[in-house]
C-alpha cells in the first residue's frame, strides 16, 4: 500500500517565517490520487533526482525478537527535514518526498514469530515493486525507517534494474546476516547474497561481540569483509578516514552498482530498536554517507530501524533526535551525490 505526503500533509508539519524559505516549500510532493508509480514518474518529469520514500513497518524487527516502533521513523523526520532552510547550499526542488510504502494490513502485537516472518517476506515483494518503480522512472531512492529486513528488497530490485549483482556497504554493529530461517530483520543481506543479488558486502563499525560465530563463518565464506567498531572507534587501529578509503576503492574496483546502507543502532543514543550507549557519534555516521556517496557510484541510501518511541525520555524526545538524525543523514548524502553528479 502506498500512502502519498500531500501538499496537505507538509502544510500540516511546516512552519513559515517571514523572509525565510523552508525546504517544504521548494521541495517536490506526491498527488493524491496518483500511484506511486505515478508519482515517480510525475516527479521526474519536473526535475527531480531523488525520492524521499519510507517504509513503515516494524515487523522485521519484531520477527527478529527486537522492539517496535520503526515504523515510526518518517513523520519524525519529516517534522525536522521540511522545517530546514532552502538556501545555496540546498535549494530544495531535487528532491520529492513520496511518502510511505507498508502492508495493507500489519500483524497485531499479539502475532506469533512465524506470522511476523511470513509477513516479512510479504513485504519484500512490496518494497521490490516500489523501488524497482523508483528506479525506472531515474530517481535515486533515500529510503527510511522500517527495519533492515528492507535490505533485501532494495537489493533485490536493485539487480533486476541494473541487471548486475550489488555492491554494499552497512554501517551496523550487526552485519545481518544471520542464518535464513524465515525474514526478519537479522537476515536481509545473507537472503540478498543467497538470492545472488548480493555479490560484495563490507560492514563498517561491526561489533565483535554482537555478531555469532556462525555468522562470522558465514560472512567469511561469502566472501564478505570489514572493519569493526573495536578497531576503529576503541582501540584506534585504523581511522576513520583510511578505512573510508579502503571502502570506497573496493566498492568501485568491482564496477558494480553500489548500495549505501545505515543502521541508525550504530549510533550512540539514536533511539531504534537496538539502542546503543556504546556507538559512534552522529557526526561520524554523517561523514561515511557523504564520503561513499561522493566517491562511489550509489543507486540507492537506506537508513533503517530508527524508533522514536524507543527514546529513554518518551517519545516527544525521540521524534525530535530521530528527526534531527535523519535530517543530517539525508543532507550529507545529497551534498555527497550532488558533488559526485555536477
Amino acid at each position: 500500500m502506498f500512502t502519498a505526503f500531500t501538499q496537505q500533509d507538509c502544510n500540516e508539519l511546516l512552519h513559515t517565517r517571514t523572509n525565510e524559505t523552508k525546504l517544504g516549500q521548494r521541495v517536490l510532493l506526491a498527488k493524491q490520487g496518483l500511484s506511486l508509480h505515478q508519482n515517480a514518474q510525475d516527479a521526474a518529469a519536473r526535475g527531480a533526482r531523488f525520492a524521499i520514500i519510507a517504509i513503515a513497518e516494524d515487523i522485521g524487527p519484531r520477527a527478529n525478537f527486537g522492539r517496535a516502533g520503526a515504523n515510526q521513523a518518517f513523520l519524525a523526520c519529516m517534522k525536522q527535514f521540511i522545517n530546514l532552510q532552502s538556501n545555496r547550499f540546498l535549494d530544495g526542488n531535487e528532491c520529492v518526498i513520496l511518502g510511505q510504502i507498508s502492508l495493507t494490513s500489519a500483524p497485531q502485537s499479539t502475532a506469533s514469530i512465524d506470522e511476523l516472518r511470513q509477513a516479512t517476506a510479504e513485504l519484500d515483494t512490496i518494497v521490490i515493486e516500489a523501488t524497482t518503480q523508483l528506479l525506472q522512472a531515474g530517481l535515486e531512492p533515500i529510503v527510511i525507517g522500517g527495519g533492515h529486513n528492507n535490505a533485501y528488497g532494495l537489493l533485490m530490485a536493485t539487480k533486476a534494474y541494473n541487471g548486475l549483482p550489488v555492491a554494499a556497504v552497512n554501517l551496523d554493529p550487526h552485519s545481518d546476516f544471520r542464518p535464513r530461517e524465515g525474514r526478519h530483520s537479522g537476515n536481509g543481506f545473507s537472503y540478498a547474497a543467497a538470492s545472488g543479488a548480493l555479490d560484495h558486502y563490507h560492514i563498517l563499525g561491526l561489533h565483535e561481540l554482537k555478531n555469532t560465530e556462525t555468522t562470522l563463518e558465514q560472512l567469511s565464506l561469502f566472501g564478505a569483509t570489514w572493519h569493526s567498531f573495536q578497531q576503529i572507534w576503541v582501540r584506534r587501529e585504523l581511522s576513520l578516514d583510511a578505512a573510508l578509503k579502503h571502502i570506497a576503492t573496493g566498492l568501485n574496483q568491482t564496477q558494480l552498482p553500489v548500495a549505501l546502507e545505515l543502521d541508525v543502532d550504530a549510533i550512540a543514543n539514536m533511539p531504534s530498536s537496538a539502542s546503543t550507549f556504546a556507538g559512534i557519534p552522529l557526526l561520524d555516521a554523517c561523514y561515511y554517507v557523504h564520503y561513499i556517496a561522493k566517491h562511489c557510484p550509489c543507486n540507492y541510501v537506506h537508513f533503517a530501524e530508527a524508533a522514536p518511541a524507543c527514546h529513554h525520555a518518551g517519545e516527544m524526545a525521540g521524534s525530535r533526535d530521530v528527526g534531527q538524525g535523519l535530517s543530517e543523514l539525508i543532507y550529507a548524502y545529497i551534498q555527497g551525490r550532488l558533488a559526485r553528479l555536477n
